[in-house]
């Protein structure tokens, strides 16, 4: 076996310990390049007993560290690692997030080499004092453009601040922006640039992979996916789309067809994608509908079509994309569905790759050239049919409780809050109290008038009073001035009468002074004590005047020229007859010239702090 362009070229540069930058196409052994310069950097027990390093150098520490966008290309890169390093007991850790802290953590305390991590659990755990990144002599930087493209750049420079200043830094990704460059001049020194081309073709694809491009609509996708997964030669198959809802749908709808199709996005659980990894690597399942998440590093062998069901933002997705199948020099077939909308999106790749696909042939699901091109047997419709699913599907594969917050563990949560919800519906009974107050307390009321002997008028009485007390506190709230004197006035009354109970008279005295009185005072007065009939008795004569005195104020500050003569006909004829009353009012309105005159002299006291309203009558005089 020979070994590929960039491998060849990078092997020499970097045992020596230089700094590489290493481009290369996707899929032409990136990993290998960088992987066995970092394995043979890495001091193991083998070489102390081989004499080829002291035990002094010996450490529990790691001491390579590999740094990488997504949680899929960091699996893909420690299953390389390990098997590259498995003849020298390398001990290689993945961390990254969705899994639990704790076996990452015990995995650090007992010793690592090499780690593999994304960035934001790195520094989470370099954050906690849980990684030591002091001893680390290699750092490379896969994929440094994924890297840029997802915002991970400001972290990789927080993790390479922790590392010691004199080691070996290299990175390596397909293709090199601007700001990937500058990374490199930072914290690089004097690194040897490494473009490798294969001698097969200068394109920036491979050319062992067809490309097909066509123009469809977005109704008919389903359909035409599911014609060219029925082509010949067909192995497994990759399917990219731009967003995670049509990623799920698409791999709801194909199962329905009766393909055995997985998903990975972002919206599943850790566990949920590596559940549907192992179940395409391990051949249960044949179509993978994946975002652009799993268009970085993903090596699986037998990949044969990779169709990209919406149009890729960027040429460099669509390098990604496609770098999926014709692999390690194995043939491939990428077929592109580009929607009408993505005509101009699709113009501009294809003028960035210098592709032949300008403008698209616009195709349907019953095209004949789609058959033809695809190799697709005539008469194919858009079901499998019974006799061909053979393979388990996704739910052969078992799901592994890796103790992420999402899949199982939302199981976990909803069954531990269950009695969480039965404990909170303790606190609500008394809500329901509340609504049937009234009930409630007339059947109390009911039950403590029963063994009470006494007349039926005491009877009714009793049963009068039942619904008052409790809306006693709602009329407390309203009144908040009147309320506590009346309430106190209550509590004496009834401690001084216990036996008598009814007197017409005394009601029919109060109900007049009440209909004299502005509505707030029927309200304040009436409401309470003629309801509760204790204020009946006689002894209760007295605090009458001092609910007067008690509401005289506001008379005098609200209305005062008015009501000075209904005062003084009250203080001579104290509520004799209603008819009096309202005979005074009758001649105020006829405007008698005389009487408002010694209205306005009698209480001349009174009447200097207002001047306004003696201005107004002297007016009407003259006039």
């Amino acid at each position: 076996m020979s070994p590929f362009p960039i491998q060849e070229m990078t092997l020499p540069v970097a045992l020596s310990g230089s700094d590489v930058i290493g481009q290369a196409k996707t899929g032409t052994g990136k990993t290998l390049g960088f992987g066995l310069p970092l394995l043979e950097r890495v001091t193991v027990p083998a070489d102390v007993e081989a004499g080829r390093a002291q035990p002094e150098q010996l450490t529990e520490a790691p001491q390579a560290l590999v740094v990488v966008p997504t949680r899929e290309l960091c699996q893909q890169v420690t299953n390389d690692l390990l098997t590259a390093g498995k003849v020298r007991n390398v001990r290689v850790l993945a961390i990254y997030g969705g899994r639990a802290y704790e076996p990452q953590v015990e995995a650090l305390k007992k010793g690592v080499d090499v780690i593999v991590g994304t960035p934001g659990r790195l520094l989470d755990l370099a954050g906690q004092r849980k990684l030591d990144l002091s001893h680390v002599r290699s750092l490379v930087l896969d994929e440094a453009d994924e890297m840029l493209d997802l915002g991970f750049l400001p972290d990789v420079e927080k993790i390479i601040t922790m590392l010691p200043p004199k080691r070996q830094t290299m990175l390596f990704s397909a293709t090199m922006p601007g700001a990937v460059i500058g990374l490199a001049r930072r914290y690089m020194t004097q690194p040897t640039h490494i473009r490798a081309t294969s001698p097969d073709g200068e394109g920036a694809t491979v050319a062992n992979t067809s490309q097909h491009v066509f123009r469809a609509h977005s109704m008919d996708k389903p359909e035409m996916v599911s014609r060219i997964l029925q082509a010949n030669g067909r192995g497994l198959a990759m399917i990219f789309c731009r967003t995670k809802r049509t990623a799920a749908d698409i791999a709801e709808q194909l199962e329905k067809r009766g393909f055995a199709s997985g998903a990975v996005h972002g919206d599943l659980g850790q566990g949920a994608r590596e559940q549907a990894l192992r179940a395409f690597r391990n051949g249960k399942v044949d179509v993978l509908v994946c975002t652009d998440v799993a268009a970085r590093g993903i090596d699986v062998e037998g990949v044969t079509h990779v169709i990209n069901y919406q149009s890729p933002e960027d040429e460099k997705t669509y390098l990604h994309r496609i770098g999926r199948t014709g692999r390690a020099g194995a043939k491939g077939i990428a077929v592109t569905l580009v929607d009408w909308d993505d005509i101009p999106r699709w113009q501009l790749i294809n003028k960035a790759l210098d592709l032949k696909f300008p403008d698209p042939v616009e195709t349907y699901s019953t095209s004949p050239h789609l058959f033809e091109e695809l190799d697709i047997p005539a008469g194919t419709k858009g079901v499998l049919p019974r006799t061909e699913r053979t393979r388990a599907g996704l739910r052969a594969e078992e799901i592994e409780d890796l103790g992420e917050t999402g899949g199982r563990g939302r199981k976990s949560s909803a069954a531990s809050s269950a009695p969480a919800a039965t404990e909170e519906r303790a606190p609500r009974t008394p809500r329901q109290r509340r609504r049937t107050r009234g009930g409630s307390s007339v059947a109390d009321g009911a039950a403590a008038v029963v063994p009470t002997p006494a007349s039926e008028v005491s009877e009714a009485v009793s049963v009068a009073d039942a619904p008052a007390e409790p809306r006693t506190p709602r009329r407390r709230r309203r009144t908040r001035v009147g309320a506590p004197d009346v309430a106190a006035e209550a509590a004496v009354a009834v401690a001084e009468a216990p036996a008598t109970v009814v007197e017409a008279p005394v009601t029919v005295e109060a109900e007049p002074a009440a209909e004299a009185k502005p509505r707030r005072r029927r309200a304040r007065v009436v409401a309470k004590p003629a309801d509760e009939v204790d204020f009946q008795t006689a002894p209760i004569a007295e605090p009458m005047p001092e609910v007067k005195a008690v509401t005289k104020p506001r008379r005098r500050t609200r209305v005062v020229a008015k009501p000075a003569a209904d005062e003084v006909d009250f203080q001579i004829a104290p509520i004799a007859e209603p008819v009096p009353e309202s005979k005074p009012r009758r001649r105020t309105r006829a405007a008698a010239k005389p009487k408002a005159e010694t209205v306005v002299e009698a209480p001349v006291a009174e009447g200097e702090a207002k001047p306004r309203r003696r201005r107004a009558r002297a007016a009407t005089t003259e006039s």
